[in-house]
């Protein structure tokens, strides 16, 4: 059974056979030719604990153009927000889906749901890992460079989720990557082991440090996020104290190649982790990284479902 749960999980090769596949959903779909036939019948649950734009409308939307149907599941709909198991919860929804999404906050429940039910999980966002949002970045990354192999992301800001499966996912495709945070906000050491052990068989050059503009230097992606995450609000204020040297504006894109591009997984927050004329301006692509949710996730769903 083939789950979504961790970039570290699947190979090189099987992100790349599902980036080919989203950029071959995303141009037939462009060009009317529909796929309402690649999930027909199939039935996809939504769990969330956390709620989202993208991740929900994405994963609606693309259970509806494969021809399937989603089912939305807060905590409130499901006894899972009221105690029961998540064993029990896998082995009785295994029963009645075909596959399950899932956004919540403790990595080790996707886990456990992977390995107690008999049906396709799929990682919708964790405190720690963020698989399906990496892979609309790749994607998004490869149609604006051309190739993944050898270009250069940095990442500045906070080492939250989205920095720890970029971490392993830019490792694992062969992409360097650079981040930066301040002192006492590192990735977590376990996504940087495992992305310095895919780094060892792909030739990539996985770095960590403090300085974003060391981090930032001939990059070829500049990457940032919100620097206070759903859950953090009584930490807004230090955050933006401690984060502010790590602002992604127009210096600190001057510091990497002439024609990089900026990418934010948003929501972001013009004027904190970004500037206005950055994030507005001629080399940003978050929107069409956003699309990419779509795209990617629909190959996700054909691989794990189809």
């Amino acid at each position: 059974m083939k789950h979504l749960l961790c970039l570290s999980q699947w190979t090189g090769e099987e992100i790349n056979e599902t980036l080919k596949l989203a950029e071959k959903l995303k141009y037939e779909n462009k060009n009317g030719i529909r796929h309402n036939h690649l999930l027909k019948g199939k039935s996809l649950g939504l769990i969330f604990s956390k709620s989202s734009t993208r991740t929900r409308v994405s994963f609606e939307v693309g259970m509806f153009q494969l021809g399937g149907y989603s089912m939305f599941l807060s905590s409130n709909d499901i006894q899972l927000g009221r105690g029961e198991t998540v064993s029990d919860t896998a082995k009785t929804l295994s029963r009645y889906l075909d596959g399950i999404m899932i956004r919540t906050y403790k990595q080790s429940d996707v886990e456990e749901l992977a390995a107690c039910g008999n049906i396709p999980i799929i990682n919708g966002l964790t405190d720690s890992q963020h698989p399906c949002q990496i892979l609309a970045d790749l994607q998004t990354i490869k149609e604006y460079k051309g190739k993944l192999q050898g270009m250069k992301l940095a990442y500045v800001g906070d080492g939250n989720n989205v920095a720890n499966s970029l971490l392993i996912g830019c490792a694992k495709v062969g992409m360097n990557i650079s981040v930066a945070t301040p002192k006492g906000y590192e990735c977590d050491e376990v996504s940087i082991r495992l992305a310095k052990e895919s780094a060892t068989k792909t030739g990539a050059v996985v770095t960590t440090c403090y300085d974003s503009h060391e981090a930032v230097n001939n990059a070829d992606v500049i990457y940032t996020d919100t620097w206070v995450s759903m859950g953090m609000e009584s930490e807004k204020e230090q955050r933006q104290k401690t984060f502010m040297p790590y602002q992604v504006n127009k210096l600190l894109m001057q510091k990497a190649k002439e024609d990089a591009i900026f990418m934010h997984c948003l929501p972001a927050y013009r004027g904190l982790e970004v500037t206005e004329d950055v994030i507005d301006g001629p080399q940003s692509v978050v929107f069409e990284e956003a699309e990419n949710r779509l795209h990617a996730q629909k190959a996700v769903l054909v691989k794990l479902m189809g």
